[in-house]
C-alpha cells in the first residue's frame, strides 16, 4: 500500500496552471489559444540584464555565493528601498532566494510552530494558504470586497486577531484584483499588528498613485520582493526577503541547508535589473497602462462589473456572476468555446467565487482578439 504524507494529500491545485496545461493540449491539436490567464510578462527581458548574465558567466561567477545572497546584490536592494521608499534597510536585513516562493517557505519555517495563525485576504493569491498550511500553520481569512476596491477593512482583521496570531499577509498591489492598499489603512493595521508579511512583487508596477511599502510604516515586518514581474525576469528565478534582524539568523541556515545560496550568475544580473534597467521597466509600464485601459472599457462594455479600476500589478478581476455562480466551469467554458484562458475567481479564495481574473500580460494584438471572441461568446450564450 502507498501511503502518502498528509501535507502533499491536502496541497489543493493551482488552478491557473490547470487552464493553462489544458489551453496547452488545446493548442497540441492545432487551436489557437489567446493566453489572459497568465500571469507572467510578455515582454523580453531587458538588454542590459541579458548583457550581465553574459558578463557574469564570462567573468566567473559560477560559485557559491554567500548564503544571504552575493552583498552586492543586498546593497543594490538596499539602494533601491532607500531610493524608492526613502527607507534605511541594512544588507544584513536581506536575504536573497531562487524566487520569492522559497523566501515565503524560509519565512514561514521561521516564524510559525503549529497551529499558530496568519491573517490572509479574501481574495487572495492562490499559494499563500499552501505555504502556511505546509508549515503546520492556520490561515485565517478576512473577506474582501469590490465596493472597497478588495482592500482591508482594518476593523475586520483586529475582529480575527487572537493569541495565536503572528502576521497580517498583505499585498499590494494585488494578485487577483490589481488594486492598491490605501497608504491610511496600511498604517492602521501597521498599528496593531503582530508581524505584517507585505508582499512587494508587483511594486514598480503602479499606473495611478502610488504603492507603498510597509518598512515606510514599521520595522516589524516581512517584505517579499523579487525581478520576476517588473523587470520581466521570471525564467531567471530571483527574489529576496527584507526581514527583522532576529529572524535572519535561523532562515539563513535553512537556506544553507535546503538551497545553499540563489543562482550567482541571476545575482549579477539583479544588480543591472536594479541600477541600469529603469528606462526599461518605464516602456513596459507604459504599455502595460495602455492595455490595461482598454481592457478595462472592453469588459465593461461586456457588463462585466469593475467597481473601482485597477491601478497596478497587469490584472484585471471582474465580477461576472451575472453569467454564473460557478466560475471554475465558466472559465473552462470560455476556453473550450472561446478559446481564451482566463483565470476563474475560486482559484483566489471562496470570496473570489462569481469573479474571473484576466491578465493584460500579453500583447494589444492578442488582448484585442481575445475580447473579440469574448464578446463573440458572450453573444452566442444569450
Amino acid at each position: 500500500m502507498v501511503t502518502i504524507a498528509k501535507r502533499a494529500r491536502e496541497m489543493t491545485p493551482f488552478i491557473v496552471m490547470e487552464i493553462l496545461e489544458r489551453a496547452e493540449a488545446m493548442t497540441r491539436e492545432g487551436i489557437r489559444i489567446i493566453h489572459l490567464e497568465v500571469g507572467e510578462p510578455d515582454f523580453d527581458t531587458p538588454v542590459c540584464i541579458k548583457e550581465a548574465v553574459k558578463r557574469a558567466l564570462a567573468q566567473g561567477h559560477t560559485h557559491y555565493t554567500h548564503s544571504l545572497g552575493d552583498l552586492d546584490l543586498r546593497e543594490a536592494v538596499c539602494e533601491y528601498y532607500q531610493n524608492v521608499y526613502h527607507v534605511s534597510v541594512d544588507p544584513d536585513r536581506v536575504l536573497v532566494t531562487s524566487g520569492t516562493s522559497p523566501a515565503m517557505l524560509l519565512l514561514f519555517s521561521a516564524l510559525l510552530e503549529k497551529e499558530d495563525q496568519v491573517i490572509v485576504s479574501d481574495p487572495h493569491y492562490a499559494c499563500y494558504p499552501n505555504f502556511i498550511h505546509f508549515l503546520q500553520g492556520r490561515p485565517v481569512f478576512v473577506p474582501v470586497y469590490e465596493e472597497d476596491g478588495f482592500q482591508y477593512r482594518p476593523e475586520a482583521i483586529q475582529k480575527k486577531i487572537t493569541r495565536k496570531t503572528k502576521a497580517v499577509f498583505i499585498n499590494s498591489p494585488s494578485n487577483p484584483t490589481g488594486n492598491l492598499l490605501s497608504e491610511n489603512r496600511m498604517r492602521a493595521i501597521a498599528d496593531f499588528s503582530p508581524y505584517i508579511v507585505s508582499d512587494e512583487i508587483y511594486h514598480g508596477l503602479v499606473y495611478e498613485g502610488r504603492s507603498h511599502s510597509i518598512l515606510e510604516f514599521t520595522d516589524h515586518a516581512f517584505v517579499l520582493n523579487g525581478f520576476s514581474k517588473l523587470f520581466a525576469m521570471t525564467g531567471l528565478r530571483l527574489g529576496y526577503l527584507i526581514a527583522p534582524k532576529p529572524f535572519i539568523r535561523p532562515m539563513q541556515k535553512i537556506q544553507q541547508n535546503f538551497f545553499i545560496s540563489a543562482n550567482s550568475i541571476v545575482q549579477r544580473a539583479g544588480i543591472a535589473a536594479l541600477r541600469e534597467a529603469g528606462d526599461d521597466v518605464a516602456r513596459m509600464k507604459k504599455i502595460y497602462d495602455k492595455r490595461r485601459k482598454y481592457m478595462i472599457k472592453r469588459l465593461r462594455g461586456m457588463n462585466f462589473g469593475i467597481t473601482r479600476e485597477p491601478t497596478g500589478a497587469f490584472y484585471v478581476f471582474a465580477n461576472a456572476k451575472h453569467l454564473s455562480g460557478d466560475s471554475y466551469r465558466l472559465a473552462f467554458d470560455i476556453l473550450e468555446k472561446a478559446h481564451v484562458g482566463v483565470t476563474p475567481g475560486i482559484d483566489f479564495g471562496e470570496n473570489g467565487e462569481g469573479y474571473l481574473r484576466f491578465s493584460y500580460a500579453n500583447s494589444m494584438e492578442n488582448i484585442i482578439e481575445g475580447m473579440d471572441r469574448l464578446e463573440a461568446y458572450l453573444e452566442s450564450r444569450a
